[in-house]
């Protein structure tokens, strides 16, 4: 959920060596220069300190598989609750991690052996596989609009019962995992690829095992691009002695929903300062135990509210800007704790577009589109109301913003890679195609976690940048020792295995509708996507999940005719494929960083994902059956706007045709959109980067009705003022936020026996 990434000068020799630079040039090319040195305090034997960790019997124990499955089903229950509302997930890695530690630790005195950090990892990984099960599996977003939103010419609805629903989820919850295990040498260990939130898990879980000061995260693995930038607005700023002086610390969280949105959250490099006086050495102990009881208090304060909001349901819609505005426009707030937690998540650049696609959507084009009879039906609904029209001009936002990302994303590769690929395919080494040509070498730094670690060396200033650049190029990659790897044999008999079993549930399900040849090609697309998504992830945190699906959709488009009367049914598919796969092996890619920086084994760690998902796949589907067989889908508590985002652009690829007008303001605001993300593009890094408007956050902004965006525009709000106003480490807020989403999802469940007894409404 939150990521870390520290830049210390910690000996007086350095800051005497930094005061003395004549010029501010000079200090900010010695700071860019530690920030390329991957390794200011590497541990002397890093293959022994990998070895020695995975040989810890922690690594792969019954006790913390079963409680990441529970920690993972409550994520579960919360994701799907808010999945089917708003379509926003979370991994929730951080708080699993907490909870976990938490746990252990209360009962550490009835353990036959320590709670380790590597078991620390089993436990967060098993959870996240669990949590993350309703979006892998399509229970936000493609089933309903399966379910629920096919009309009877395309051969729908398509009601499916639990069993087929299980089969479904084991079916494509798989290969992706797979997948992402012979890429792990490449992106993790040859790369050393970011992965910012799985570097945030490592330091977070190194920190509450007694890390302190001793953790040492190497610079490029923890986002040193905003080290640097960071580092250099802070000298030119400020007085160089002050800068030199000063802690930097970033975190943030990785929200998505059903479309994959909200990938464009501010990533754990564009978190806040840590203040200089903390001492994590002396803090630790109790730190843990305050991060609990906050915790603790958000889970409470949500909890209450989602209480109420059962016998009081007016909650959920106050009208704050007069009756009439709330009757007749829909403009209302959602006081839900949550989705202030959400927002808190998000952080206010997120929040703060989504708001501007709300004010956009539902203060300017919707009152429009009735007034001039584009939409003539009741503004929410969906089919002929002005709800319903929108959604296409917010369709085609995100349609740009994903082709321009991901357009741009394939050019790079093959602007940066593509002569020297070309050229081994002409020697004959077509694996080294997929090979970086030139990987990032550098010395290993662990997050130490012992209690009673040494410290570590330090870097002496008489070297020159010379030797040390020698020096980085000539260590050798650290990985786990070879027993703890998963085996070649292994990983191709599961990855044949999981394709063989998508093929065989995919045609039990849903039988001749869709051809052998339809499925076979969604795979390989998904698994071609699944290594543009995992790159994407592991430099900037975001794996466009929604961009995979929407142009999985644009193939089929091409391939389906549009005669073919099943052909919405298989471009949903295909597209639910595709993003199953780039999740999976995303995420998955996400832990094996957080292990491989804490010495965990990947073997125990892939073990633990593919028990995660089973058990995932098979707790979402019926978690989804429940919500929907004792409330209404779609309409009241669960309007499903994701499974439209689905619905409309199979509709609209496969020619089906839009609302008058529609097409119009669509290909306009397209147009629009592929302009700004270029830019965004073009700003990486850059200060007014922030000021132009991601298209997947106006989006949502324009889908979701303004009663959801208003309350995470302020939980945005808060995440600034704490953050940016105060100049606070960021940790308590997404603790905080994490309980306030956690109270509401669990408590859900009660909302959900409640309403299934008929219990009265006040």
């Amino acid at each position: 959920m939150s990521d870390s990434s520290e830049l210390e000068l910690e000996t007086e020799d350095e800051t005497i060596a930094l005061r003395r630079a004549s010029t501010e040039e000079d200090a900010a090319e010695e700071v860019e220069e530690d920030a390329e040195n991957p390794e200011l305090f590497p541990i002397e034997d890093p293959q022994s300190f990998l070895a020695e960790q995975a040989e810890q019997t922690q690594n792969f124990t019954l006790r913390g598989t079963v409680v990441g499955l529970v920690i993972g089903v409550i994520i579960c229950f919360s994701n799907t609750y808010f999945g089917l509302q708003t379509g926003w997930i979370s991994g929730m890695t951080m708080p699993a991690s907490l909870i976990g530690f938490a746990f252990f630790k209360s009962i550490s005195k009835h353990l036959d052996y320590p709670f380790t950090p590597v078991e620390n990892v089993l436990v967060q990984t098993v959870a996240g596989a669990v949590g993350t099960m309703p979006l892998g599996c399509g229970f936000v977003g493609v089933i309903p609009a399966l379910n629920y939103l096919l009309k009877p010419e395309e051969n729908g609805p398509m009601p499916l019962s639990v069993g087929e629903l299980i089969l479904w989820s084991l079916g494509i919850c798989f290969f992706g995992v797979v997948f992402a295990v012979p890429l792990r040498k490449q992106v993790i260990i040859r790369e050393k690829l970011k992965f910012p939130s799985g570097t945030a898990t490592a330091l977070i879980i190194s920190v509450l095992h007694g890390g302190g000061d001793d953790a040492r995260i190497a610079r490029h693995e923890s986002g040193i691009g905003t080290a640097r930038r960071k580092s250099l607005e802070l000298l030119r700023s400020r007085s160089r002695s002050e800068d030199m002086l000063r802690r930097l610390s970033s975190m943030s969280g990785v929200p998505r929903d059903a479309a994959g949105n909200f990938q464009a959250v501010p990533t754990m490099s564009d978190r806040m300062t840590e203040p200089d006086d903390q001492d994590p050495q002396k803090d630790q102990k109790g730190d843990w135990k305050s991060k609990i009881r906050l915790l603790v208090l958000a889970f409470g304060i949500s909890a209450i509210y989602t209480l109420s909001t059962y016998f009081i349901p007016q909650l959920h819609h106050v009208p704050i800007f007069g009756l009439p505005l709330a009757h007749d426009w829909l403009w209302t707030l959602n006081p839900s704790p949550a989705y202030v937690g959400q927002g808190i998540i998000m952080g206010p650049a997120t929040t703060l577009q989504m708001l501007l696609g709300a004010i956009v959507g539902w203060g300017i084009l919707s009152p429009l589109a009735k007034r001039k009879g584009w939409a003539t039906g009741p503004v929410d609904d969906w089919q002929s109301g002005s709800k319903g029209w929108i959604v296409w001009v917010s369709l085609a936002i995100m349609l740009a913003d994903s082709i321009i990302s991901l357009g741009w994303l394939v050019l790079r590769l093959l602007i940066i890679h593509g002569p020297q690929w070309y050229s081994k395919a002409r020697a004959g080494n077509l694996w080294g195609v997929f090979e970086s040509p030139q990987p990032q070498r550098g010395s290993y730094t662990a997050l130490d976690s012992s209690e009673h670690s040494t410290s570590h060396p330090l870097r002496s200033n008489s070297v020159s940048k010379s030797m040390k650049k020698q020096e980085k190029a000539d260590v050798p990659d650290a990985d786990a020792p070879p027993a703890h790897l998963v085996p070649n044999r292994v990983v191709l008999a599961l990855f044949v295995a999981s394709i063989a079993l998508c093929v065989i549930a995919i045609r039990t399900v849903f039988g001749s509708l869709v051809p052998f040849y339809a499925i076979f090609l969604a795979l390989v697309l998904a698994l071609l996507l699944s290594i543009m998504g995992v790159r994407a992830q592991g430099e900037t945190d975001l794996n466009p999940v929604s961009g995979i699906s929407k142009l999985t959709q644009l193939v089929f488009a091409l391939v389906i005719p549009s005669s073919n009367p099943n052909a919405v049914t298989i471009n949903l598919l295909a597209g639910a494929i595709s993003e199953s796969g780039a999740l999976q092996a995303g995420d998955m890619m996400q832990d094996l960083k957080t292990g491989h920086l804490l010495g965990a084994s990947p073997r125990a760690q892939f073990y633990g994902q593919m028990i995660g998902s089973a058990v995932g796949a098979v707790v979402s589907a019926g978690v989804y059956k429940l919500y929907t067989s004792v409330y209404k889908v779609p309409g009241g508590m669960f309007q499903v706007p994701t499974g439209y985002v689905w619905i409309f652009t199979a509709r609209l690829v496969t020619g089906k045709g839009l609302p008058h007008m529609a097409w119009q303001w669509a290909l306009g605001a397209g147009v629009i959109f592929a302009v700004l993300t270029a830019l965004r593009i073009r700003g990486q890094g850059r200060w007014w980067q922030a000021w132009v408007p991601g298209g997947i956050a106006v989006a949502v902004g324009m889908y979701n009705t303004p009663s959801f965006t208003l309350a995470r525009t302020f939980g945005g709000l808060v995440n600034w003022y704490w953050r940016w106003y105060r100049k606070r480490e960021d940790t308590p807020v997404i603790v905080l936020a994490s309980g306030l989403i956690l109270g509401e999802g669990l408590v859900s469940i009660l909302n959900l026996c409640l309403a299934s007894l008929k219990v009265p409404h006040l």
